[in-house]
């Protein structure tokens, strides 16, 4: 019986093409991965993976290297160009010319990392993009390196991993060794995804530290005391503690005030999304007293410029008083015991609630991260209750103030 010819006929591979930048980013994913070769440097390809996991595209150079064909993975599209994959590719291409194995040696390598180089890429291409990378570099510096710089990535066991946490617990620094935990944590599933690593070591070692959470509320006295002391400071650094305590928000929001941000005249303040930590823009009220400071600071900054033969305006309202070690400085002026500038915003909090404000709306001032349908629409919905909120409380701090040692307080809800 006669077969036809589609029942004998091979699936043709498609032909390379000459990829361009253009086309390069124009190719869509589809149901399954596939790949796109390049006419230009032979056994170059572009995979684009599948529409349900993204369509994540990424270079490939593929290659027979004695009598096996291989397919080495260069990197993804993010990372590199069409004209850096070419280049690659042709690297590839002579390095097989003399016998080598690029994805042979790319294994060597990574098996021969030691902690010390895997950690200046992990600070490079991931901490880095993050405003907190200077605290990771420093725990990595203090606490890792010093132990493992030079043992090699693939070695490093659980048992390493308890007796360097152990070491940092018993200093003693519980709290410390619980984070470098987590940095570790975190270090080694990033070289999972480089392929330096197969398994995280850090999995099923225990926390060495009990946390404990700080709810540490300061009492009218206390806060009489704060306020003296922001009363002995320069009025850009008095200014930030007063806000802090004011609109109870976080001491990086404060800290990085910029004039743009502030709406004078409506009595606003929005924090942009690029600056909140829920990543979600964010409007507080400002309360008259909150708003008679950021008024005066706005006076004293006119009349520096005006005094200036060139002007060189600032986008930062404090801009003097942003240094964490000028904030430390002042904070020894409060002479409050185990004080924490988180503690302002916990305190403000705390009277707010006990005042009658409704938990939620408290929450609302926070800005604490939401979840739900609602979370992102209905943001703006309660700005009239965030005022009522913050103008009660800093009617119920004016009392405080006013009051003296061991007298009560009396809190104001309402206008």
């Amino acid at each position: 019986m006669p077969t036809t010819s589609a029942a004998v006929a091979k699936k043709k591979k498609p032909a390379p093409i000459g990829l361009t930048a253009r086309s390069v980013a124009e190719m869509k994913p589809g149901a399954k991965p596939y790949y796109v070769t390049d006419a230009n440097v032979p056994g170059l390809a572009l995979r684009v993976g599948s529409a349900a996991l993204g369509g994540a595209k990424s270079w490939s150079i593929r290659y027979r290297i004695g009598k096996r064909m291989r397919r080495y993975t260069l990197g993804d599209l993010k990372a590199l160009t069409l004209a850096s994959a070419r280049e690659l590719g042709r690297d590839a291409r002579t390095a097989v010319k003399k016998g080598i194995d690029p994805a042979q040696k790319k294994q060597d390598d990574r098996t021969a990392e030691t902690v010390g180089t895997f950690a200046e890429t992990f600070i490079e291409q991931h901490a880095k993009k993050k405003k907190s990378w200077k605290s990771v570099k420093s725990r990595l510096d203090n606490d890792v390196l010093p132990k493992w710089r030079h043992k090699l990535m693939t070695e490093v066991t659980r048992r390493d991993v308890r007796d360097l946490l152990d070491g940092i617990a018993k200093r003693p620094a519980p709290i410390s060794a619980n984070r470098v935990r987590a940095l570790l944590s975190k270090f080694f599933n990033v070289a999972i995804q480089e392929e330096v690593v197969d398994a995280n070591p850090v999995t099923g070692t225990a926390r060495p530290g009990v946390e404990r959470r700080r709810d540490r509320v300061l009492t009218p006295d206390e806060i009489r005391k704060f306020w003296a002391g922001c009363n002995k400071m320069p009025a850009e650094m008095a200014a930030t503690w007063q806000l802090r305590l004011l609109t109870a928000q976080r001491a990086n929001e404060v800290h990085d005030l910029t004039w743009d941000e502030l709406d004078l005249a409506g009595g606003w303040w929005t924090l942009p999304a690029t600056r909140s930590k829920n990543k979600l823009s964010h409007r507080v009220p400002l309360s008259p007293p909150a708003l008679a400071i950021l008024k005066d600071l706005r006076k004293k900054e006119d009349a520096r410029l005006k005094a200036q033969k060139v002007p060189k305006p600032s986008p930062f309202v404090l801009r003097n008083a942003r240094g964490k070690k000028q904030q430390a400085a002042a904070a020894k002026l409060f002479k409050l015991e185990n004080f924490n500038g988180h503690d302002l915003r916990r305190t403000a909090a705390s009277l707010m609630t006990g005042s009658g404000t409704s938990r939620l709306v408290v929450s609302k001032v926070l800005n604490h991260a939401e979840s739900g349908v609602t979370a992102v629409y209905d943001r703006h919905s309660y700005d009239a209750e965030k005022r009522v909120a913050l103008d009660a409380w800093a009617r119920t701090l004016a009392t405080i103030l006013k009051q003296k040692k061991g007298q009560n307080v009396v809190a104001f809800t309402r206008a």
